[in-house]
């Protein structure tokens, strides 16, 4: 015979249960970013938001840490910011 359990019950004595590290997060996204995380969740192939969110958060950690990847991001960041001060909206490539 065996116990059901009912969902969202807590069956866990409070002596037992180790103390929690964990913290909630309560955001709102608008329709573009709903849509970029849609599109993420396919990149990723996760179904779950939550999953999706953490290793989303992991991914951005590595490319802000790695250093090629920091000194791209810099070069980028440079070059936006003197093509914005000189009135440059979007870079047209013309023939190479």
């Amino acid at each position: 015979m065996s116990i059901e359990k009912k969902p969202f019950v807590n069956y866990t004595l409070d002596e037992n249960r180790k103390e929690e590290d964990s913290k909630v997060y309560t955001f709102r996204l608008n329709k573009e970013e709903q849509a970029n995380l849609k599109e993420c969740m396919v990149l990723l192939q996760q179904e779950k938001v939550s999953t999706a969110l953490k290793q989303l958060a992991n991914l951005g950690m590595f490319v802000l840490h790695e250093r090629s990847m920091a000194h791209i991001l810099q070069v980028l960041a440079d070059n936006l910011r003197k093509n914005k001060r000189i009135g440059i909206e979007e870079v047209e490539v013309k023939n190479i």
